[in-house]
Protein backbone atom coordinates (compact mmCIF):
# COMPACT_ATOMS: atom_id res chain seq x y z
CA UNK A 1 0.00 0.00 0.00
CA UNK A 2 2.97 2.29 0.89
CA UNK A 3 5.50 2.95 -1.46
CA UNK A 4 8.78 0.96 -0.22
CA UNK A 5 11.44 3.73 -1.89
CA UNK A 6 10.91 7.33 -1.89
CA UNK A 7 11.09 7.55 -6.11
CA UNK A 8 9.12 4.13 -6.70
CA UNK A 9 5.75 4.81 -7.84
CA UNK A 10 2.47 3.82 -6.72
CA UNK A 11 1.11 2.90 -3.47
CA UNK A 12 -0.64 5.66 -1.31
CA UNK A 13 0.98 8.78 -0.66
CA UNK A 14 1.15 9.75 2.95
CA UNK A 15 -2.27 11.70 3.76
CA UNK A 16 -4.29 8.79 1.63
CA UNK A 17 -2.18 6.42 4.13
CA UNK A 18 -3.51 7.89 7.11
CA UNK A 19 -6.82 8.13 5.52
CA UNK A 20 -7.22 4.80 4.83
CA UNK A 21 -5.80 3.94 8.65
CA UNK A 22 -8.36 5.97 9.85
CA UNK A 23 -11.05 4.24 8.11
CA UNK A 24 -10.23 0.57 9.49
CA UNK A 25 -10.28 2.27 12.70
CA UNK A 26 -6.40 1.72 13.51
CA UNK A 27 -5.54 2.46 17.14
CA UNK A 28 -2.08 1.10 17.35
CA UNK A 29 0.78 0.67 14.73
CA UNK A 30 3.42 -1.69 16.34
CA UNK A 31 6.73 -1.99 14.23
CA UNK A 32 9.46 -4.85 14.57
CA UNK A 33 12.69 -3.73 13.79
CA UNK A 34 11.65 -1.33 11.03
CA UNK A 35 14.20 0.48 8.89
CA UNK A 36 12.46 3.35 7.21
CA UNK A 37 11.29 6.74 8.27
CA UNK A 38 7.92 7.35 9.05
CA UNK A 39 6.16 10.07 7.28
CA UNK A 40 5.95 12.75 9.38
CA UNK A 41 1.91 13.02 7.66
CA UNK A 42 1.96 9.42 9.84
CA UNK A 43 3.49 10.59 13.10
CA UNK A 44 1.31 13.65 13.61
CA UNK A 45 -1.64 11.81 12.49
CA UNK A 46 -0.66 8.75 14.93
CA UNK A 47 1.17 10.59 18.07
CA UNK A 48 2.19 8.13 20.60
CA UNK A 49 0.37 5.36 19.09
CA UNK A 50 3.52 3.87 16.87
CA UNK A 51 5.88 1.78 18.40
CA UNK A 52 9.22 0.00 17.12
CA UNK A 53 11.96 -1.82 18.64
CA UNK A 54 15.76 -1.76 18.66
CA UNK A 55 18.17 -4.31 19.51
CA UNK A 56 20.19 -2.13 21.56
CA UNK A 57 20.08 0.08 24.30
CA UNK A 58 19.28 3.54 22.78
CA UNK A 59 20.25 5.77 22.25
CA UNK A 60 23.43 3.98 22.17
CA UNK A 61 24.07 1.76 18.73
CA UNK A 62 20.99 3.54 17.10
CA UNK A 63 20.63 6.14 14.40
CA UNK A 64 20.59 5.91 10.71
CA UNK A 65 22.83 2.36 10.06
CA UNK A 66 22.58 0.81 13.06
CA UNK A 67 20.09 -1.88 12.16
CA UNK A 68 20.26 -6.04 12.22
CA UNK A 69 23.20 -7.70 12.91
CA UNK A 70 25.55 -4.28 12.38
CA UNK A 71 24.39 -3.30 15.83
CA UNK A 72 25.44 -6.63 17.46
CA UNK A 73 28.55 -6.31 15.36
CA UNK A 74 28.90 -2.20 16.87
CA UNK A 75 28.49 -3.50 20.71
CA UNK A 76 30.96 -6.47 20.55
CA UNK A 77 33.66 -3.93 18.28
CA UNK A 78 33.30 -1.61 21.23
CA UNK A 79 33.08 -3.55 24.23
CA UNK A 80 30.23 -2.90 25.73
CA UNK A 81 29.57 -4.92 29.10
CA UNK A 82 25.67 -4.51 28.37
CA UNK A 83 23.17 -3.71 26.04
CA UNK A 84 19.52 -3.03 26.11
CA UNK A 85 16.86 -3.14 23.54
CA UNK A 86 18.82 -2.41 21.22
CA UNK A 87 21.50 -4.85 22.06
CA UNK A 88 19.37 -5.41 25.33
CA UNK A 89 16.10 -4.09 23.19
CA UNK A 90 14.63 -0.89 23.39
CA UNK A 91 10.85 -0.10 22.85
CA UNK A 92 10.57 3.20 21.75
CA UNK A 93 7.81 5.51 20.04
CA UNK A 94 8.28 6.25 16.92
CA UNK A 95 9.29 9.92 15.86
CA UNK A 96 10.66 11.64 12.65
CA UNK A 97 13.89 10.52 13.15
CA UNK A 98 15.78 7.16 13.53
CA UNK A 99 15.27 5.52 17.01
CA UNK A 100 15.01 9.18 18.46
CA UNK A 101 11.38 8.52 20.28
CA UNK A 102 10.63 8.59 23.87
CA UNK A 103 11.59 5.07 25.17
CA UNK A 104 9.07 2.43 26.79
CA UNK A 105 11.38 -0.06 28.08
CA UNK A 106 14.20 -1.69 28.37
CA UNK A 107 15.51 -4.82 29.15
CA UNK A 108 19.27 -5.45 29.93
CA UNK A 109 20.97 -8.49 28.57
CA UNK A 110 24.63 -9.30 29.55
CA UNK A 111 27.70 -9.28 26.60
CA UNK A 112 29.92 -11.96 27.26
CA UNK A 113 33.43 -11.93 26.98
CA UNK A 114 34.04 -13.92 24.13
CA UNK A 115 30.55 -13.40 22.40
CA UNK A 116 30.40 -12.92 18.47
CA UNK A 117 27.94 -10.78 17.02
CA UNK A 118 25.26 -14.04 16.25
CA UNK A 119 25.35 -15.54 19.85
CA UNK A 120 24.70 -11.99 21.23
CA UNK A 121 21.93 -11.31 18.46
CA UNK A 122 20.44 -14.95 19.19
CA UNK A 123 20.09 -13.88 23.18
CA UNK A 124 19.01 -10.26 22.33
CA UNK A 125 16.25 -11.37 20.43
CA UNK A 126 15.25 -13.89 22.66
CA UNK A 127 14.77 -10.44 25.46
CA UNK A 128 13.15 -8.55 22.37
CA UNK A 129 10.26 -11.15 21.93
CA UNK A 130 9.26 -11.26 25.50
CA UNK A 131 9.72 -7.61 26.15
CA UNK A 132 7.59 -6.44 22.79
CA UNK A 133 4.58 -8.41 23.93
CA UNK A 134 4.53 -6.87 27.44
CA UNK A 135 4.89 -3.37 25.92
CA UNK A 136 2.01 -3.82 24.05
CA UNK A 137 -0.07 -5.92 26.16
CA UNK A 138 0.48 -2.68 28.44
CA UNK A 139 -0.46 -0.31 25.86
CA UNK A 140 -3.71 -2.60 25.40
CA UNK A 141 -4.57 -2.37 29.03
CA UNK A 142 -3.76 1.42 29.13
CA UNK A 143 -1.47 1.17 31.43
CA UNK A 144 1.53 3.71 29.72
CA UNK A 145 0.88 7.02 31.99
CA UNK A 146 3.14 9.78 31.09
CA UNK A 147 4.85 12.61 33.06
CA UNK A 148 4.97 16.17 33.09
CA UNK A 149 7.96 16.34 31.11
CA UNK A 150 6.77 13.56 28.34
CA UNK A 151 7.95 10.58 29.59
CA UNK A 152 5.80 7.38 29.35
CA UNK A 153 6.08 5.44 32.16
CA UNK A 154 4.07 1.46 32.30
CA UNK A 155 2.47 0.89 35.28
CA UNK A 156 2.81 -2.75 37.05
CA UNK A 157 -0.01 -4.57 36.38
CA UNK A 158 0.01 -6.33 39.70
CA UNK A 159 0.51 -2.68 41.59
CA UNK A 160 -1.20 0.60 39.76
CA UNK A 161 0.75 2.44 42.03
CA UNK A 162 3.69 1.42 40.74
CA UNK A 163 5.80 1.38 38.04
CA UNK A 164 7.77 -1.63 36.10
Amino acid sequence: MFPKAKDESGGLCPNDFVDTLRRFEVDLILLAGYLKLIPVELIQAFERSIINIHPSLLPAFGGKGHYGMKVHEAVIAFGARYITLKISPTVHFVDEHYDTGRILAQRVVPVLANDTAEELAARVLREEHQLYVEVVEALCEDRIVWRKDGVPLIRSKENPDEFC
